[in-house]
């Protein structure tokens, strides 16, 4: 089974992903982790075929084997992946990798073309959302910063993404648009949770 989670940064999508995944024993993939290890692998000097991105148990990244899942969170690798995402030839390599990821097992993918450009055919798809102020109220809890600053980045990294020619965010025509504004972790899987029982439920008829 697929299911896609896409969505603006900070709207929570990372988090359901995780949860989903591990509530229903999928493999979790990160894409937005997945670009974050390439732009690592920029840095340190490596091709795309060098670089040999994986996903493991649990969401976690390895590049040329090596678990790099927490060297993937700063605001330069941020900024380089965002970066890196509009590279025909990076968004080429890794979309073939996720698809191949998604044809071996059950998956909850995350990113922000997962349901329109990686997975079309996933069975669930999910588009989250939640107010910009609250998103950078998340951003910061988790990386601290200026609340001012972090709210100016979402808003440029928001109309960034929704306006680039290549995949651009926006949500699939078949997906369950969450607005988890004022919902806490818990009340977003129940919700998830439903929509997916409900389409297993219809399978199964």
């Amino acid at each position: 089974m697929k299911i896609a989670i896409d969505g603006p940064a900070a709207s929570g999508k990372s988090t359901l992903a995780h949860r989903l995944a591990e509530a229903l024993g999928f493999l979790f993939v990160p894409t937005g982790a997945m670009y974050r290890a390439a732009a690592l692998a920029r840095i340190r000097g490596l091709s795309l075929d060098a670089a040999q991105i994986t996903v493991h148990r649990g969401g976690r990244i390895h590049l040329q084997g090596e678990d790099v899942t927490d060297r993937l969170s700063s605001p330069e690798l941020d900024r380089m992946s965002s970066q890196v995402a509009v590279d025909p030839e990076v968004r080429s390599h890794l979309v073939s990798l996720q698809r191949a990821v998604a044809e071996t097992t059950d998956v909850v993918m995350e990113g922000r073309d997962i349901g329109t450009v990686v997975l079309p055919d996933a069975e669930v798809k999910f588009y989250m959302w939640a107010e910009p102020q609250e998103r950078a109220l998340r951003r910061q809890q988790e990386r601290g910063g200026a609340l001012e600053e972090v709210l100016a980045a979402i808003m440029q990294r928001d109309e960034r993404d929704s306006t680039r020619s290549a995949s651009p965010l926006r949500p699939a025509g078949d997906a369950h648009v969450l607005d988890t504004t004022g919902m806490t972790p818990e009340q977003t899987l129940a919700a998830a949770l439903r929509v997916v029982e409900e389409r297993r439920a219809h399978e199964t008829r």
